[in-house]
């Protein structure tokens, strides 16, 4: 089991708020969704990882030593702006239309929707077609990783999400010759998820909502399969059980309470780009030289874990900050026609 942050994200502890949050990481999974489900963490790493955090001094060591298990490896943090994000925010200020099209309708009308039991199925262009409950994907092995999150209506968040690389997801179900593409797809549930029985309510989207990666994309090590955040299990209005993370990406791209993923020959529709094509592009990379049609791209809105008037500007960095990791996916594609 490896708890991280990715090397070059340069966020620490003190870029994400709350700090308590990290100051004794023995008492993280005492408070995680994840301690009293027992099999959801059954694999002998996961047993480690448990031990780690909630005070086997023994297991510790011995994971220690078997490289099973260690503890948060930070980058030193920039200066540029990286402010605190609180969990409070995070967890309430949110787009999950399928819920309702205020930040704040997401966590009130989500806190009854039914997240165990969940299957997750991946097929298509694939010789091993699976699907998978909670026990498996907890099986995989979780990390953490300190991402910055760019929304394409120009705010950001820097946040700790608990899961796993969507690469090692992917290779679960051995992609053939002919996959060039992964497609995602949410729940569609309108007797859980009001915003798909009514469509005023849900913005217009056709639902079930759908995204897709190209499948270089997908197996960039950046790209993640959230199932926590701050040391707890995903909220519902965050995704729960289960959410891609893609930080060089806006975050409509970052798809929620995944059920399907399929590996195809051709590129996936996407929801916003059915939407609205002419606004919202398929690769959606955070780009501050090419604007939204209706505001600039060039600066957002960090949003912080101070008061009322504490969030600042800041400028918006080529794919949101990760271009060295990223940037080749993309060479000799002209980002400004392919937005």
């Amino acid at each position: 089991m490896l708890i991280k942050s990715y090397r070059k994200n340069h966020l620490t502890e003190a870029d994400v708020t709350d700090e308590k949050v990290f100051t004794d990481r023995r008492k993280i999974l005492k408070s995680m969704g994840f301690i009293g489900a027992g099999s959801l963490l059954a694999n002998s790493a996961s047993a480690g990882f448990l031990d780690f955090f909630t005070g086997s001094d023994e297991a510790d060591s011995q994971q220690k030593a078997a490289g099973k298990v260690r503890p948060l490896e930070f980058s030193k943090a920039e200066a540029d702006g990286q402010h605190l994000t609180s969990e409070d925010k995070v967890t309430s200020y949110n787009n999950f239309y399928e819920f309702g099209l205020s930040k704040s309708d997401p966590k009130a009308n989500a806190q009854g929707f039914v997240t165990d039991p969940w299957k997750l199925e991946i097929a298509g262009e694939v010789d091993n077609p699976i699907t998978l409950d909670l026990d498996d994907l907890y099986a995989i092995g979780l990390e953490e990783r300190i991402y910055r999150l760019r929304c394409v209506e120009a705010w950001s968040m820097v946040i700790p999400w608990i899961g796993f690389s969507l690469s090692e997801l992917i290779k679960k179900a051995s992609p053939n010759s002919k996959a060039k593409y992964v497609a995602f797809e949410t729940l569609h549930d309108p007797q859980q998820m009001p915003g798909q029985r009514n469509r005023f309510f849900g913005g217009g989207i056709q639902y079930p909502y759908v995204e897709g990666l190209r499948l270089d994309e997908a197996m960039n090590p950046l790209a993640f399969m959230a199932m926590g955040v701050y040391g707890k299990t995903l909220p519902p209005q965050n995704g729960a059980p289960i959410r891609l993370i893609v930080p060089w990406k806006y975050g409509f791209k970052s798809i929620k309470s995944i059920v399907k993923i399929s590996l195809t020959e051709q590129r996936p529709a996407t929801s916003w780009n059915i939407a609205a094509a002419h606004e919202y592009g398929f690769y959606a990379n955070v780009n501050p030289k090419v604007d939204h049609p209706r505001w600039s791209q060039a600066t957002e809105r960090r949003i912080t874990s101070g008061g009322l008037g504490s969030d600042r500007r800041i400028r918006t960095e080529m794919f949101n900050g990760y271009g060295e990791e990223v940037a080749s996916l993309y060479t000799g594609l002209d980002l400004t026609k392919h937005y």
